[in-house]
This record gives structure tokens, sequence and C-alpha cells, in this order.
């Protein structure tokens, strides 16, 4: 991990960023392996691993029921949060609850896509705290085709984490799409994998716009 170099604009996050739990905040960074599978026709998985591929959490759904549901779940198979897409919402809103949660009241964020036209990969990441969204509080930037993205703090240069392909024969092989993702010291890690999740469903969706 000591080798993990940052971008010139980039410096680790002085404060900690921990939205969905702070156990999930370390002081150094760290490399994720994001694995995408088609379990069954209706039912969808992906797989987190950390560098030395322990296990760090699942994330398990319906793919197609109505809201499709996605729940994250630790090492230990107890779930972090509940996410799901918005119906009618034309920016593609997914909210993220609390536990298995989807009261309004277990609320911790919500993800749209900033502009209904895009050419890139553009959304914008609100707290449930932040209710006017004048400005967002996180935003995903980069290419969905080359599957290089950068998450950065609010409308800052500040970035909390980098996500990119990785290709393996076994990958090909096995028709998984495998992501790599360093998310840099003291941001939560489970937040970020929720954000990468939930960028690929939005992505994914794109053939069902309006």
């Amino acid at each position: 991990m000591a080798g993990t170099s940052y971008p010139p604009m980039a410096m680790p996050m002085a404060n900690t960023i921990a939205v969905i739990s702070p156990q999930f905040c370390v002081p150094y960074p760290v490399d994720l392996t994001i694995v995408r599978k088609l379990m069954t026709l209706s039912e969808g998985s992906f797989g987190v691993t950390d560098a030395n591929g322990n296990i760090m959490f699942r994330v398990k759904g319906k793919l197609f029921s109505l809201h499709d549901r996605r729940v994250l779940y630790d090492s230990a198979g107890n779930p972090l949060i509940t996410f799901q897409q918005k119906l009618l919402s034309a920016h593609r809103r997914w909210q993220v609850y609390r536990g298995e949660s989807t009261d309004a009241k277990n609320l911790l964020f919500s993800v749209k896509k900033s502009s209904l036209l895009q050419f890139r990969t553009k959304l914008d990441v609100f707290l449930a705290s932040n209710t006017a969204e004048n400005v967002c509080d996180f935003r995903i930037e980069g290419s969905w085709l080359e599957r290089s993205c950068i998450i950065s703090s609010g409308n800052s240069s500040n970035i909390v984490a980098q996500m990119h392909r990785k290709h393996s024969v076994q990958s090909v092989l096995l028709g998984k799409d495998t992501f790599g993702v360093t998310v840099y010291p003291n941001v939560d890690h489970a937040f970020i994998t929720a954000l990468v999740v939930i960028l690929e469903e939005v992505n994914e969706d794109r053939s069902g716009e309006d």
C-alpha cells in the first residue's frame, strides 16, 4: 500500500469522511477489487475484496424487482445499507438507507445524474442532511466506457477515490466485469463501494431512458 501515488491535485483527506460508519475509515489508502457477476436471470451480485483477496463486502439484489433494490453486506453477512432506484425519476435517482430499511428517517444519501443528456458520466451525491441540494456533497465523474472515474468531494478537486477497469483472462472467460478502486485515506470505503455499484447500475440502465 505504501507505493500508492496520488495525482498532483489530490491529497489525503484531513478530515474523516464517514457516511456509513467510521469503522470503514482507515489512515491509509485501500485498494478494492469489485467483481460483478450474474448469478441467475433474476439475481445479480457484486463481490468486493481487498488487495489480499479477503472478502470485504457483498452486494445482492433482484435485478427485475419493482424498485431495483440492492443490499450491501459486510464480510460477516450483516446488512449495512439498502439502496433502491426511485420510481419515475428522470435523473435516475438512487436512494440509500441504513440497514435493511427504506424508511425516510433512515435515509443516508441519494445519487442522481447531474443532467439528463450526458456524453461523460457525471453523478451528484447528496447526503440526507443536504435537503436543499443546491450543491452536491460528492461528485462522480469520468468515462464509463473506459471504466475510469474519480469521486471527489463536492465541486472541489479533492479526490476521495478513483476507479479503473481491471482486465484478466479469468474475468473475460467467466463473463465478469471487474473494477479496481483506490479509496483515499480517512474515507469510508463502504460508502465508496456503494457509489461504484450505483454508478454501474445507472450506466447499465441507459438503454431504458426516456
